[in-house]
């Protein structure tokens, strides 16, 4: 929203009404007055509470009335006085200053289009129209990311990532909610996975080398059409989501590399707990110990190789047999077996997801 649509009424209406009047945002500041000195300057004791009531209130001899954006206004009208007629003056203006600022974000504003497209607030149909009345390069490819704040940080992380991308006409920072910053980036033909990778990376230390903000990114994949997206968008969602259960170590996570994951996650919780009860008839996971997991996980990490593992464990290669004749006794799967392999590997993913306490059924 421009400040100077903002001034643009306030001094127009300067002399029809015979008082200060101007607008602040919602960090306190003074963005349009119709004393131009005040402009830049900060207000006081205007709390987040004030703002979210959307009621009138009076601070400091002035009558403010917030207006634009639930369930916390972005801006509030101020008049000088806290009698009924500055009371009225400031409804008005709120009503129309609102007004505007709706017109404005529907029929001007790239960014909240683009917000409306990746949260499906649009229709289909709509959307060529809408880019054609906008100017809006709808022949390019674009991807989606998400970044999510893990913890709760002071830092004003929707700037700085806004900075990181300063071409406006191409790429576009859309705040979801507290925790969650979307980016749709314009890419060029022959970017690969990992060309996002090493992007979403950038972003991940700066937030974190600079700012001291941890924070995860989810990559989706990137589509052609201004429609699909929404669904590269949900993929992103999805990579967030799907990497939280399966894989907490790692602050990137792109839809494309999920694999098996993406699949297990999308299966409802009764068939995983039927699936193994199928295969542990002997028993289960919980029957291992955790120097067991353990072997088990660098076994699966160095492709079944017993010699490469043991090697890597520091142990005996007969020590590591004994271990795998063990697990073979206790869960009935020969790991040296690449079927046994495969089906405990699963069922290791299934049991984590289950831990994950899902609510699909």
């Amino acid at each position: 929203m421009s400040n100077r649509l903002f001034q643009g009424v306030i001094h127009q209406m300067r002399d029809a009404i015979d008082r200060p009047v101007g607008v602040i945002d919602e960090t306190s500041t003074v963005i349009a007055c119709s004393e131009l000195g005040k402009i830049g300057e900060k207000t006081g004791n205007i709390s987040p509470e004030m703002m979210a009531s959307q009621e009138p209130f009076v601070v400091n001899g002035y009558t403010y009335c917030p207006f634009g954006g639930l369930p916390r206004a972005e801006y509030a009208i101020f008049v000088l006085g806290n009698d009924q007629e500055a009371a009225h003056y400031a409804a008005l203006l709120a009503v129309s200053l609102n007004s505007i600022k709706q017109y404005y974000d529907e029929k001007y504003d790239r960014g909240n289009f683009i917000k409306n497209i990746i949260l499906d607030n649009i229709l289909p149909g709509d959307i060529y129209l809408k880019a054609r009345e906008l100017h809006f390069n709808a022949d390019v490819t674009r991807v989606c990311m998400l970044i999510k704040i893990v913890a709760n940080t002071d830092v004003a992380v929707f700037d700085v990532v806004q900075n990181l991308f300063p071409d406006k006409s191409k790429d576009f920072v859309v705040n979801i909610n507290e925790d969650d910053i979307a980016i749709v980036k314009e890419i060029q033909p022959g970017i690969d996975a990992k060309d996002l990778e090493k992007l979403a990376s950038s972003i991940v230390d700066t937030l974190s080398g600079e700012f001291y903000v941890h924070c995860v990114v989810g990559i989706g994949t990137p589509v052609e059409s201004l429609k699909d997206l929404a669904r590269s968008f949900k993929e992103a969602q999805v990579a967030l989501e799907v990497g939280k259960v399966f894989d907490t170590e790692r602050s990137i996570v792109s839809y494309d590399n999920l694999g098996i994951a993406r699949l297990i996650y999308q299966l409802p919780t009764t068939l995983c707990e039927m699936f193994l009860k199928e295969v542990f008839k002997k028993g289960g996971i919980d029957s291992l110990d955790h120097e067991t997991l353990f072997t088990i996980q660098r076994f699966f990490e160095n492709n079944l190789n017993v010699s490469e593992t043991s090697r890597k464990l520091f142990v005996h290669r007969n020590t590591l047999v004994y271990r795998l004749e063990k697990i073979k006794k206790i869960t009935g799967l020969d790991l040296r077996e690449f079927e046994d392999a495969i089906v405990f590997k699963v069922a290791l993913m299934v049991k984590k997801y289950l831990s994950s306490n899902p609510t699909k059924f």
